[in-house]
């Protein structure tokens, strides 16, 4: 029987008084943004239309710079044009405003470099000195490594080499934003880390992964420790199993080169998927701090259970897309993707069954899960209650079904609770209903995209939705025996799930031996 739905909206025409009396979120700060990498997609997609859409805002200092460094060939006025395509083409706040883009045109600027050539990174030294005395950038410098992660570590040595490291700028701060994926394995990780640490100090760098900018994601602090009713309940006595879900229907377009060497589990669970387990599972933090919330969720992954590599079956399970249909309209398999290898072992859907042994959470399955041509577009976390102890109402041939806390991630922005309720009449019938709070409509504005909040964030110098470095160690650490395995042994039965299904047969293994069961994607 379809579930009903409680649904929490504002009263049309009138102020909303969940946004009454917020304080201001303007940047004071002045600094210059220099995006690596200007001429990607990342840069004209998503990078540019957010640094504007803050400024439209008013949420960036009054005074700054936006500087492109890259391989392409632009002229200043050539690249503000580029700008102006990309602010047209995908800012959610439409087209350029006239009246003010020619004010934020002129703050921007662009080097045609080679990144192996220490000349330009002395004329990005020159720019950058001409802002501070032209815009009144204080001598503030903010990179962002938005190229392929093969040459972070040479933007970063030849940024030593130019005196354009913290140490070298007594006159501002100087910080480096560093794009996912932070290493490819366990060893390429540590020697990244080591490069990049040998210039800038932790304190100095933010990696980012752009879930932890996202509204609902930042909401689950909000939603454990704003609220009583939440906390007491959040543990092994009371939650039975957690579920983190990010299913795309999207296969990999053009992306087949790099997915090879990636796949879903590099791709999506040690970075994306992990950090949401983190957040739910950590403890409360002593202060709102960065430093105090990151202690917390490394203390999350300190505590997870090794993944036994004799074993590894019944906590880890792969599969790989093959032909089927999305939304009405065949689809190719992975193997017949463009530069995807005819007998690829890729993996396009990843599982893992993870245990965090501590006190709070001895016993309760964490299930996580990620994967491409799906059946439906969502990131959630699902957490599901313990059973009642003991029936006392409902009919006999009534289920009476768990309780279930839903946080929606995307593409819905919201949660549900499901509870049970009794069927209005003589009878003592019960049913699953679901209250339902979606942020668009409780908070009267649409979230801003994830990028807005956490380059505004890094200009603040607020580290608390970026990931440290112990903890992108240890996540790399569980996931190392499942890559490993999945690296060295052909899985025959690739493609194991049709494009537009539920994923791989496979997976459901790793709930079933427990009693539970998948939520329907």
């Amino acid at each position: 029987m379809p579930e009903a739905v409680v649904t929490a909206e504002p009263s049309p025409g009138l102020e909303n008084p969940l946004r009454a009396l917020l304080e201001s979120d303007r940047i004071e700060d002045p600094c210059s943004i220099v995006f690596f990498g200007a001429s990607g997609d990342l840069f004209k997609r998503m990078l540019l239309p957010a640094v504007y859409n803050l400024r439209l805002e008013g949420l960036l200092p009054a005074n700054f710079s936006v500087v492109g460094f890259s391989r392409s060939s632009f002229t200043d006025d050539s690249f503000r044009a580029y700008c102006k395509e990309s602010v047209d083409s995908f800012s959610r706040s439409g087209p350029a405003k006239e009246s003010m883009w020619s004010e934020f045109a002129r703050r921007i600027s662009y080097i045609t470099a080679d990144f192996d050539d220490d000349a330009h990174f002395h004329d990005l030294r020159k720019v950058l000195e001409r802002s501070d005395q032209q815009l009144g950038t204080a001598g503030n410098r903010l990179f962002y490594l938005s190229t392929p992660p093969s040459v972070f570590p040479t933007i970063v040595e030849r940024l030593a080499t130019a005196k354009l490291d913290p140490k070298s700028n007594p006159k501002g701060w100087t910080r480096i934003i560093v794009e996912k994926p932070f290493g490819t394995d366990l060893a390429t990780a540590r020697a990244l880390q080591r490069e990049i640490n040998s210039v800038f100090e932790e304190s100095h760098i933010y990696r980012i992964d752009h879930y932890l900018g996202k509204e609902t994601v930042q909401d689950i602090m909000a939603l454990r420790f704003a609220n009583t009713i939440f906390e007491p309940i959040w543990n092994r006595q009371y939650i039975r199993s957690v579920q983190i879900t990010a299913s795309e229907t999207l296969g990999v377009e053009q992306r087949g080169g790099y997915y090879e060497s990636s796949g879903a589990l590099r791709d999506m669970l040690q970075n994306h998927v992990m950090n949401l387990l983190a957040l739910v599972a950590m403890e409360p933090p002593a202060t709102a701090s960065a430093d105090a919330i990151r202690n917390e969720k490394f203390k999350v992954l300190s505590a997870m259970r090794r993944l036994d590599s004799e074993h590894l079956d019944r906590f880890a399970a792969r599969g790989q897309y093959g032909p089927g249909t999305i939304e009405g309209e065949s689809v190719p398999g992975y193997r017949e993707e463009s530069d995807v290898n005819p007998t690829s072992n890729t993996e396009t859907f990843a599982a893992l069954k993870l245990h965090i042994d501590n006190w709070r959470w001895s016993g309760v399955p964490f299930y996580l899960r990620s994967g491409k041509r799906l059946a439906r577009k969502s990131t959630e976390i699902a957490v599901t209650f313990a059973p009642i102890p003991h029936r006392l109402f409902g009919e006999a041939s009534d289920a009476i079904e768990a309780n279930v806390l839903v946080m929606k991630i995307q593409p819905d922005e919201g949660l549900s609770l499901r509870f049970n309720a009794k069927v209005p009449g003589p009878k003592n019938h019960i049913r699953a209903v679901t209250m339902d709070f979606n942020y668009g409509t409780g908070f009267g504005v649409a979230s801003a995209p994830a990028y807005e909040r956490l380059i505004a964030d890094a200009i603040r110098g607020d580290q608390t939705l970026f990931t440290r470095w112990d903890a992108v160690e240890l996540a790399w650490e569980i996931v190392t025996p499942v890559l490993e395995r999945w690296s060295t042994t052909q899985d025959l039965s690739f493609p194991n799930y049709p494009a537009g299904s539920e994923g791989p047969q496979q997976a459901d293994a790793l709930t079933n031996d427990d009693g539970n069961h998948w939520r329907r994607i």
